[in-house]
């Protein structure tokens, strides 16, 4: 490949941008800074097409597959597997907070911590329960749901307009068709905002360094290298095992979805490379339904990098707070979490206000000790949006493969050109 071409492609670019962002923001940390609302304003971009993107997926997808059994059985192979995975990135995340001790010896007095800063997270996490995150499903309004851009709310629209596109039959063809043609418009919008990528990643690792400086990365290193390293593990051993057991190479996988590693990288945002990942993982040879059932939903559900962090920090802050946590409190923690950790969307800051909700919940481990951890969040967040990213893609894969949803042949094709 000559560097022409090398230079063309997007994921080159965004590795370019992400270091210059890097650069800018070590050296011109009041440049990097200022460059924030470049990052806001690429997500905000790619944010502005999700609700009818997921939509018109869903709706497509459902009313031409005819059979709503189907449907049902595609979402039950989900849930569940979502659970599964959760649960062994919480477990992994608590055997290592455990072994590596990262928050050990740092004697921090709680009393002293100021809170103030954490006004804004604490006030999110209060909102955070059982009740109010189902009721947060149902919308005002049909409309309502979209200009909230709430991804459950709209899911559960597209699955309700499905089952009725799909029982009304021939009727329901030319809705179904122009739905069609104006996703095809979306994704030909997304193609064009994409080209921004570089800009808004390097944006991104600008302002991130620009702000908290390399300084605050020594300081908690050991905690960072402890999330960097069981992130890595969890990808490599977890998820390659269950993209091993589709009969498709993992290696290859994550090189068909570089461009949208490095962007999410830049950005911390799992959002901003949704329409993308699901025009590629259709192009692959995933079914649409599976596609926009699964990976949407996995946004919410199946936040693998999130679960990492939440055990890992909740027992940090316990560790760096003298806070003596017993076998059975950790136990308590671990089913606490696998509650709070549904709540986690895929936009930056979400997984801290889920872990201010968690330590509200138990009460034994004190709020005011998120603070340390304030610093450090942007760099952290890197490493559960890039895990969160992977391990929604290899769910969709495999959900595709167990349900004879996902077209083989294409799939080897595809990843073997990648």
């Amino acid at each position: 490949m000559n560097a022409k071409r090398l230079l063309s492609q997007i994921y080159v670019q965004v590795l370019i941008g992400i270091v210059i962002g890097a650069l800018v923001g070590y050296f011109f940390p009041q440049v990097g800074t200022a460059l924030k609302p470049l990052a806001d304003g690429f997500i905000k971009l790619i944010k502005m097409l999700l609700a009818p993107i997921i939509f018109g997926t869903v709706v497509v997808g459902m009313a031409r597959m005819g059979d709503l059994k189907e449907v049902g059985r595609i979402g039950a192979k989900a849930l569940i597997y979502f659970e599964v995975l959760s649960t062994i990135a919480l477990v992994i995340g608590l055997i290592v907070v455990n072994l590596v001790k990262p928050g050990v010896g740092m004697n921090i007095d709680a009393g002293a911590l100021d809170g103030k800063q954490l006004a804004t997270f604490t006030e999110a996490a209060k909102e955070q329960g059982i009740i109010h995150f189902l009721l947060e499903i149902i919308p005002t309004t049909f409309v309502d749901a979209f200009a909230k851009g709430a991804m459950l709310q709209v899911i559960l629209l597209s699955v309700l307009t499905g089952v009725a596109a799909s029982q009304m039959g021939e009727r329901a063809k030319p809705m179904v068709d122009f739905i069609d043609v104006f996703l095809e418009a979306l994704f030909k919008i997304v193609g064009i905002v994409m080209r921004l990528a570089p800009l808004g990643a390097g944006a991104g690792i600008a302002f991130t360094i620009g702000k908290y400086g390399l300084d605050t990365l020594w300081s908690l290193g050991r905690l960072l290298l402890a999330l960097y390293i069981t992130s890595a593990a969890f990808v490599i051993i977890v998820l390659g095992l269950v993209m091993r057991s589709t009969g498709l190479p993992f290696w290859k996988f994550l090189g068909f979805i570089r461009e949208e590693i490095f962007v999410v990288l830049g950005t911390c945002s799992t959002e901003a490379v949704l329409p993308k990942l699901m025009q590629k993982l259709e192009k692959m040879g995933c079914a649409k339904p599976v596609v926009g059932l699964v990976l949407p939903a996995g946004y919410t559900f199946n936040a693998d990098g999130t679960c990492i962090y939440l055990t890992l920090a909740t027992v940090f802050v316990a560790q760096a707070t003298n806070t003596h946590l017993s076998i059975f409190d950790q136990v308590v923690i671990l089913g606490v979490l696998l509650l709070t950790s549904k709540g986690s969307a895929g936009v930056a800051g979400a997984g801290f206000i889920t872990l201010a909700a968690t330590l509200s919940t138990l009460h034994a481990i004190p709020v005011s000790g998120l603070v340390l951890l304030l610093g450090v969040d942007r760099f952290l967040n890197e490493a559960r949006a890039v895990t969160n990213l992977i391990g929604n893609s290899v769910a969709t894969v495999a959900i595709a493969k167990w349900d004879g949803a996902l077209d083989m042949d294409q799939a080897r094709a595809t990843l073997k050109q990648a």
